[in-house]
């Protein structure tokens, strides 16, 4: 069984109340890989920005680049990851009471804060002492960002501009990050070997015009433009574990893992991701409304006796289970149940 240890420092536990549409979820029993699932507008993705957003502030406040205190980098990685004018805004509509965050790793271990609907950009009420060394994190959204690459780190480093969030400003700097100059990690070898299969190639960055291309197994070159949404996400994930971005012990968050990939890659990739967590000590958060991502987890989970976190969002209600026991009650797989009935019903 999967448990958190205090050297790997990972999110062992979450305390969130009116976040967004979030009024209220609590989990101490979080493990290598957490799966989110939910309808549209559940909130899956405000949680998962959420904890992105603690844990880089954590990460560059101790890694000493920003001379800023721990409060200012927190305040403006919300205000950019959630896109809003002020912080405030991202406290729940439907309460007068203050936003409210914790997450601890061990009883020395933690971060927390709160702010109200008035505030702008000062948060005062953060405490702090959650110990990270140099290790990174990363968010990979829904929509790929290699074709947008250069208009995305234009936006942010000189238009200063809302458009695309932090989660996709971090991801471009991180992927700008040469292969030759990372630090590789003998364990992420038999992954990448795992990702390059599965898209028959692989992707890089041509240095002087500062443009992504993909060249396929027979080395045919293509503009990154031309090629399918599905291999540009999961050459992403090569490219982190090429360049030494990812190190054993970083959290990677992934909102939607199943956009734009079949459910044939789908299943190769959660048994890659799966593999990773256990050997290389990443921990996972992965968003998700995909039948096909939480049944292939439950599989893995219940075949290797593994913890394997669900928490699903519904209904103004948050639960939490483990798929080590079982699928969860949940929308998505009482639609897939009501589907195959109704097919039932027709053959017969």
């Amino acid at each position: 069984m999967s448990q958190i240890t205090n050297e790997a420092k990972q999110i062992a536990s979450v305390d969130i109340k009116n976040l967004g549409v979030i009024s209220e979820f609590a989990c101490d029993s979080l493990s290598k890989i957490n799966l989110i699932i939910g309808g549209n507008g559940s909130g899956k993705t405000f949680l998962l920005k959420a904890l992105y957003s603690a844990i880089k502030t954590v990460e560059e406040y101790h890694r000493g680049d920003d001379i800023r205190s721990a409060n200012d980098i927190l305040a403006e990685k919300l205000r950019w990851t959630f896109q809003v004018d002020k912080i405030g805004d991202i406290v729940s509509r439907s309460t007068s009471e203050p936003y409210t965050f914790s997450i601890g790793t061990d009883e020395a271990s933690s971060m927390s804060y709160r702010f109200s609907r008035d505030a702008a950009s000062k948060i005062t009420s953060l405490q702090n002492n959650m110990k990270r060394s140099d290790l990174n994190s990363i968010f990979i959204p829904a929509k790929e960002i290699l074709s947008l690459y250069s208009i995305i780190l234009k936006s942010r480093e000189i238009d200063r501009s809302f458009g695309f969030d932090d989660t996709y400003y971090d991801l471009a700097k991180a992927l700008r990050v040469s292969p030759t100059r990372g630090r590789k990690l003998a364990a992420f070898e038999k992954s990448r070997k795992q990702l390059v299969s599965i898209i028959d190639g692989k992707i890089d960055l041509d240095e002087t015009t500062n443009r992504w291309y993909y060249k396929n197994s027979s080395k045919q070159k293509f503009s990154i433009g031309g090629t399918s949404e599905g291999i540009k996400k999961i050459a992403i994930l090569d490219r982190l574990f090429a360049n030494g971005y990812l190190g054993s012990q970083s959290i990677l968050f992934i909102d939607e893992l199943e956009s734009a990939l079949h459910p044939s890659a789908v299943s190769d990739v959660v048994d890659m991701l799966f593999d990773i967590a256990q050997n290389s000590d990443i921990q996972l958060f992965i968003a998700s409304h995909s039948y096909f991502v939480i049944k292939k987890l439950c599989l893995l989970a219940r075949t290797n006796q593994e913890d394997v976190t669900c928490i699903s969002m519904e209904n103004d209600t948050v639960r939490t289970n483990n798929l080590r026991e079982g699928m969860p009650e949940n929308s998505i797989i009482n639609e897939s149940i009501r589907l195959y009935e109704q097919e039932v019903e027709q053959v017969l």
